[in-house]
């Protein structure tokens, strides 16, 4: 009789092994995320070859040496920037996103847009006829990129020591299966298998992968948290699938500054890009609105001015209704408390409806004064000024604070053409361009008396 299959038990969070089911993770203390797979083979682990393929011992800090990383242009501008300045040689790229936003598009469209770049295009989610559909709908020049229907990794790494192309894509890691884990593609230990030994292979070889990775329905990237912790860059598709812009996060980067955005419209021929973000999400009606207002925000380095809408109407049922599309819902609740208990507005029997323009996702904290000044232009029924705009953060006991890079906010604001721009009081007195005038307010009553004065 042959023996039974050894198994183990596998954190779908953190990747954690466990020989038996624990309805807790002990490594990340998350619950109910441990899931049984087929335990990989040790000797497939221990005959893994050093990562930069030399010799296995140590040396010290002084002894290694130093050049600049090579970088090679993909072809598509805000894909470049958002890398630190191009693609690193030899280094591991995991782009992730929602099915259908454009991963797969955008994946096609680099060697179709650098044709100089020798690119294998390998794919276990589509035939050769598909990808050749979508290439001709997409333009471009294909001359360059091989296209390989596989599924097994191993395959994929021996046709690339042979091709020796510039770039490795493989679309998607979850679809690929290795001889190193038994499991079915998408498990587990097939997934950190997969993605161990495209990192070897990157690190060895000096060819660039990229990865193209399915997320769940949490929004996060499907697969062990350890994928994420093994691949140099991660990059998230963000934006509603049935809307046309497409926002491209670096949520990791260690060749470059993270926290980048790159913003992308979707249309017939691809994925198009938006050179200045701002001018689309900037207000879109003729007439001041009540419950609108502008925020200058920066994500990353890069500075955006976006539209906040808020709608505060009686509450219809006895528990008035809050509700946040693109902003932390809690720190929703927070203002409007601090609305209440330092300025006296009584919204605790109103509903609160709040969204930020253009699907974005804002943790900026200086969006917080965009926020209440919204809600109060709603509360009133009284339009902001469409040359306004508003950046700082609000405090538990009603102050206005200052945030980073102030002057880069206000220079945005000053190039789209906004008069005024209203910041804390407590921000550095920095030169700032001509044509606007800086609104300095110190807490939320001056804010309102500043505002809505007559």
């Amino acid at each position: 009789m042959a023996p039974k299959p050894k198994t183990l038990w596998y954190c779908t969070a953190c990747g954690n092994e466990s020989p038996k089911w624990m309805g807790q993770c002990p490594a990340c203390k998350e619950w109910n995320t441990m899931v049984e797979a087929p335990a990989a083979p040790k000797s497939a682990a221990a005959a893994a070859p050093a990562l930069g393929g030399g010799e296995r011992r140590p040396q010290k800090l002084t002894e290694v040496t130093m050049g600049s990383e090579e970088r090679v242009s993909l072809g598509v501008g805000e894909v470049d920037r958002i890398l630190g300045g191009g693609l690193v040689r030899g280094s591991l790229v995991l782009i992730g996103g929602e099915p259908g936003i454009g991963k797969s598009t955008l994946s096609l469209q680099i060697p179709l847009c650098c044709p100089s770049l020798k690119v294998l295009y390998a794919t276990g989610e589509e035939s050769a006829r598909q990808v050749k559909m979508r290439s001709d709908r997409l333009g471009g020049d294909p001359s360059n990129c091989h296209i390989f229907c596989e599924t097994l990794v191993e395959n994929i790494i021996d046709e690339a020591l042979r091709l020796q192309p510039d770039l490795v894509i493989v679309d998607s890691v979850q679809t690929m299966s290795t001889a190193a884990a038994e499991s079915t593609p998408g498990s587990v230990s097939t997934v950190k298998e997969v993605a161990s030994a495209l990192l070897r292979f990157a690190k060895q070889s000096g060819i660039a992968v990229i990865l193209i990775g399915h997320i769940t329905k949490d929004g996060f990237i499907a697969g062990p948290k350890i994928l994420e912790h093994i691949v140099d860059v991660v990059l998230q598709f963000e934006g509603e699938n049935r809307g046309a812009y497409r926002i491209l996060r670096g949520i990791k980067n260690r060749f470059g500054s993270t926290s980048e955005i790159a913003v992308f419209e979707m249309t017939g021929t691809g994925l198009k890009e938006v050179a200045n973000p701002s001018e689309m999400l900037i207000p879109m009606h003729g007439e001041a609105l009540s419950g609108t207002a502008v925020c200058a925000t920066l994500d990353g380095t890069r500075p955006l001015l976006f539209e906040v809408q808020a709608l505060v109407s009686s509450a219809v049922y006895a528990t008035a209704q809050r509700s946040a599309t693109g902003f932390d819902a809690r720190r929703l609740n927070m203002l409007l408390a601090v609305l209440e208990k330092r300025a006296g507005f009584k919204l605790a029997q109103k509903d609160v409806f709040l969204n930020m323009a253009g699907g974005l996702k804002v943790t900026d904290p200086a969006c917080d004064l965009a926020v209440i000044a919204s809600v109060l232009s709603s509360n009133f029924d009284y339009p902001i000024p469409p040359d306004c705009c508003f950046a700082a953060e609000v405090g538990l006991s009603g102050e206005i604070r200052p945030v980073a890079q102030t002057e880069r906010r206000i220079a945005e604001a000053a190039r789209l053409g906004f008069k005024r721009i209203y910041i804390s009081d407590f921000s550095p007195r920095t030169p700032h361009p001509e044509g606007i005038r800086v609104v300095r307010v110190a807490d939320v009553p001056a804010l309102v008396k500043a505002l809505f004065r007559a």
